[in-house]
Parts: structure tokens; C-alpha cells; sequence
């Protein structure tokens, strides 16, 4: 089966066009050599491509018939990938929302006045000039 249609029988990218996105860009590689999209894969082929800022390492246990439903992936791929990217995954989201959670735009006047008041609690001696 060839690679693109492999990964999305698989479900790790949505349509075949993102797959074939993703090995004109090199992202993809088949036992360690850079895959086009019409590349050939078999029981054993060890993959590994960059997706979410994760490069993810999978082994192809069996060829699907076709696109398979979620709860089925298993038998068809194990995932190599180490816990600790996806943990590491997990802090950089958490530090985007640490600062300011996404679409509420400008700071308002109140949110002003927290960050200078929260700047002055420690040094107070500033407030009395």
C-alpha cells in the first residue's frame, strides 16, 4: 500500500492531499529514507513524520483494506513515539495559555491596572513617590 493512503487509512492526517503535503516537504520517512507519497510500505517498515510538533515513530504491523474506524487503528500500527514528547507537548500548551488565553485580543483598562498593580506589590517603596 502506498504511504500517503497508508496514513490515512490509519488516521494520522485527514485527506491524502495533507499526506502528500507532508512528503513533498521531507517530513516523512520510511526505515530512515526520505518517502514520496507513492512510496511502497510493508508489515515492519518503521515511519517516522512530523506532525504537531511531535516527530512520531510507528510501526506497520498489517496492510488495512481501506480507511479503518478509530477504535482499530491498533491492529494495524503500533506507536514507538516516547511518552515524554507528548508530555512535552502538553507544557508548551500550557505555557501558551499561562499568558493570555487566545482571542480575547487587547488588554483592557482593568487588565492594565492588574499588571501595574502586580508589578508594584513588589516593590512597594515605588508607591509612596
Amino acid at each position: 500500500m502506498r504511504i500517503d493512503k497508508y496514513l490515512w487509512c490509519v488516521r494520522y492526517y485527514k485527506t491524502r492531499n495533507m499526506v502528500t503535503e507532508a512528503c513533498k516537504k521531507n517530513h516523512i520517512t520510511v526505515n530512515g529514507v526520505v518517502a514520496k507519497p507513492s512510496k511502497e510500505v510493508f508489515p515492519t517498515d518503521i515511519i517516522t513524520f512530523r506532525k504537531d510538533q511531535i516527530t512520531q515513530t510507528i510501526t506497520v504491523l498489517d496492510i488495512p483494506d481501506n480507511r479503518v474506524g478509530a477504535k482499530l487503528v491498533d491492529i494495524y500500527r503500533r506507536n514507538d513515539t516516547p511518552p515524554e514528547v507528548y508530555q512535552h507537548l502538553e507544557l508548551l500548551k500550557l505555557s501558551k495559555e499561562h499568558y493570555r488565553k487566545a482571542g480575547t485580543g487587547r488588554p483592557t483598562k482593568k487588565d492594565r491596572r492588574d499588571i501595574d498593580d502586580y508589578g508594584n506589590e513588589n516593590y512597594p517603596e515605588d508607591d509612596e513617590d
